[in-house]
C-alpha cells in the first residue's frame, strides 16, 4: 500500500479512518470522496465512533512512522503521526452551555493540535474556510476548500413525486441551527400549504407530536430511510425546499434541490446556504419570524418556479482536491 517513499528510504504509507460512511452529510462526503481517492489506501481498522470524547486518545496502531491518516471528518487522533483532517464546520462551537464548553476543549486541544501539526486541513466551502481562518489564528496552515459534490441523481430529469396537494420539502433533523421549529410555527399561517419533511428516524415520534401539538400534525408527513433517487423525486415534485438553518458549513439539502431545479426558501443570514443557492430561491429577512416564513412558504406554492441547475458541485473534482492534498503530504 505504499504510495512514495521518504528520505531514508522508508515507504509511506496512507490510512483512512473511514468510520465516517453513513447516511448523513458528512457520511455521504465520506462514502463519495473514498470510493474516488486516487491514491491506494489502507483502513485504519478503527472501531466505535470518531466523535467519542475519549477517540482522540486512543492508540493508532496500524499508522506509524512516516504515514499519514486522512479523515473525511473532525474526529483528531493525537497519536497519529500526521492527520489530515475534514472540517465541514465550526457550528459545534456554537453550542450552548456545556456542550459547548466540551467543543472548545475539543477544539483547542485535539483539533488544533493535529492542524498544526499537519500543516493542511480541507474544508467544503468559502464560508467554512473564512471561519476556519478566524478560528485557527494560524497562517502557517494552509486551508484547502475541496468543494462538494452532489450525487448523480439530483437532476431535473426524473421520477416526480405524485402529490395530491403541493408542498415544500424539509431535509435535515431536529438540531437547533437547522430552525426546523420556525416552518412549523410558520404552517399555522399558511394553511393551504402542506410539509414533506425528511429527518433522522430516531427523530420522528417527537417532531410528529410536536407538530400535532401546533394543530397542523395533519398537514406535515415525516419520512426517513431514503435512498437518493427517492429524495431527487421528492424535491422535483415540491414546490421548493425550505432550509431555514441559522448554521451551516455548506448546505447539502440546498445543492441537492437546486440540482434538480427546484427553488430554496432560507435565510439569508446563512452564508454557506446563500452561497449555494445564490438566485435560485428566495433569501428572507428573518431567521426566526414565522409569518414571514409563512408568506414565503404560501408564495412557493402558489408560484411553482423551477430554475436553473448549478454548475461545478462535482465529486470527481472535490475526490480529485483531496488527492491532490494527499500526494503533496506523502511525496
Amino acid at each position: 500500500m505504499g504510495t512514495g517513499f521518504d528520505e531514508d528510504g522508508v515507504m509511506n504509507q496512507l490510512f483512512v479512518d473511514d468510520r465516517y460512511r453513513g447516511a448523513h452529510g458528512i457520511g455521504r462526503y465520506a462514502g463519495e470522496v473514498l470510493s474516488r481517492l486516487r491514491l491506494p489506501w489502507t483502513p485504519l481498522g478503527l472501531d466505535g465512533s470518531p466523535s467519542s470524547p475519549l477517540d482522540s486518545f486512543r492508540p493508532v496502531r496500524n499508522a506509524s512512522g512516516n504515514a499519514l491518516v486522512y479523515s473525511p471528518g473532525y474526529g483528531a487522533l493525537l497519536r497519529a503521526p500526521r492527520q489530515l483532517l475534514t472540517l465541514h464546520d465550526l457550528i459545534q462551537l456554537r453550542a450552548s452551555g456545556l456542550s459547548r464548553w466540551k467543543f472548545e476543549a475539543y477544539y483547542a486541544g485535539p483539533v488544533r493540535r493535529t492542524v498544526r501539526k499537519t500543516g493542511v486541513v480541507l474544508t467544503v466551502s468559502e464560508t467554512s474556510a473564512r471561519e476556519i481562518r478566524r478560528w485557527l489564528n494560524d497562517d502557517a496552515v494552509q486551508i484547502v476548500n475541496a468543494g462538494n459534490g452532489c450525487s448523480a441523481a439530483f437532476h431535473p430529469h426524473g421520477h416526480v413525486e405524485a402529490a395530491d396537494d403541493p408542498y415544500v420539502l424539509y431535509v435535515g433533523n431536529a438540531r437547533a441551527h437547522k430552525n426546523l421549529d420556525v416552518l412549523l410555527q410558520a404552517l399555522i399561517s399558511a394553511p393551504d400549504v402542506h410539509l414533506r419533511a425528511v429527518v433522522p428516524a430516531a427523530e420522528v415520534a417527537e417532531l410528529a407530536a410536536r407538530a400535532e401539538g401546533l394543530g397542523i400534525g395533519a398537514r406535515v408527513q415525516w419520512m426517513h430511510g431514503l435512498h437518493d433517487e427517492q429524495l431527487a423525486a421528492l424535491y422535483r415534485g415540491a414546490a421548493a425546499t425550505a432550509m431555514p438553518s441559522t448554521l451551516e458549513g455548506f448546505g447539502l439539502p440546498a445543492l441537492e434541490s437546486v440540482c434538480c431545479g427546484v427553488p430554496v426558501l432560507y435565510w439569508r443570514g446563512c452564508e454557506a446556504v446563500a452561497e449555494i443557492v445564490g438566485d435560485r430561491g428566495w433569501g428572507l429577512g428573518s431567521a426566526h419570524d414565522p409569518q414571514e416564513w409563512a408568506t414565503a412558504l404560501t408564495s412557493a406554492v402558489a408560484a411553482r418556479l423551477r430554475v436553473e441547475p448549478p454548475t461545478g458541485y462535482d465529486w470527481d473534482r472535490t475526490a480529485s482536491i483531496v488527492s491532490e492534498t494527499l500526494e503533496q503530504l506523502i511525496s
